[in-house]
């Protein structure tokens, strides 16, 4: 998978979230996500893809197509302004959107006003931690 110049690209591996509880955060992405916890222990706690191989792979194009991982990591200090950077979640035009986000707020997701208007089409959410994350509109690509 050269790029121009013979250059190759980096993989994305995984977002790292500072957090006071990584164990429940870990464990509440992988609710939201349907993933799973692969490694907890008090330092860091890993959620995946279901599915998703923890198996090293030697061909280059496989290992570039594999999924990310969400990595939390214990902080002393608690969350006190907006993130610089957020994930966006987004359902399938084949799912309830509204019931998505439902089940997100019974899991203990609560809504956020970051200055977003009205007519948007994303609603602005946040983990049992405070960080921000958005539901999109449901869409197929």
């Amino acid at each position: 998978m050269p790029q121009k110049g013979g250059r190759m690209a980096l993989k994305w591996y995984t977002v790292v979230v500072d957090c006071l509880d990584p164990q429940k955060q870990a464990h509440w992405w992988a609710d939201a996500l349907d993933w799973e916890v692969v490694y907890d222990t008090p330092g860091e706690a890993v959620a995946i893809p279901k599915g998703m191989s923890e198996d090293p792979v030697a061909d280059l194009a496989e290992w570039m197509a594999r999924g990310q991982g969400l990595v939390f990591v214990p902080v002393p200090e608690g969350k006190t302004v907006k993130n610089r950077l957020h994930i966006d979640l987004a359902p399938h035009k084949s799912q309830d959107r509204d019931a998505e986000i439902a089940r997100l707020l019974e899991l203990g997701a609560s809504t956020v006003d970051v200055g977003q208007s009205d007519d948007v089409t994303w609603i602005v959410l946040a983990d049992p931690e405070g960080n921000e994350f958005c539901v999109l509109s449901s869409r197929d690509s």
